[in-house]
């Protein structure tokens, strides 16, 4: 490769970064109350946002505003994407004690941090979202 050639950009979906959370927390582990696990590694258990946020930084991701414009734009899509996917396949309703329904969306974090889940469960949420985003968004292989 000569020193001016430019190698190709590879644009990351939303569904890509929903996969690569998918598989760190299959190879860090997961977490719930927290983003992540405080610990000594730089690879901490996460939750599904955590996850979500060290697959579009490389590490772990505390304000998306430190992402660049592009990056932070696809991070946003994927929990977008998360909540989507949950709204259609896992709903979560909070309902006030006049039975009146608070949120309209499942939130991935009360979700993620329902007593019953299991990281076998958040792990295919993920990767079930990505599925559907790219359902949604993808022809070919090439963007809708």
């Amino acid at each position: 490769m000569k020193a001016t050639h430019n190698p190709p950009t590879v644009q990351v979906t939303p569904a890509d970064l929903l996969r690569m959370a998918a598989l760190y927390l299959r190879r860090h582990g997961w977490t719930q109350g927290t983003y992540y696990t405080p610990t000594d590694t730089v690879t901490p258990p996460a939750c599904a946002v955590g996850a979500i946020g060290m697959a579009a930084a490389g590490r772990p991701l505390l304000h998306p505003v430190l992402l660049t414009r592009a990056d932070e734009d696809t991070y946003r899509q994927a929990i977008a994407a998360l909540v989507d996917y949950l709204d259609a396949f896992a709903p979560v309703f909070h309902i006030d004690e006049d039975g009146h329904l608070l949120d309209e969306h499942t939130a991935p974090f009360s979700w993620n941090d329902d007593p019953t889940r299991t990281a076998e469960q958040v792990i295919t949420a993920l990767e079930k979202a990505a599925d559907e985003w790219d359902r949604l968004h993808m022809q070919g292989g090439e963007n809708r």
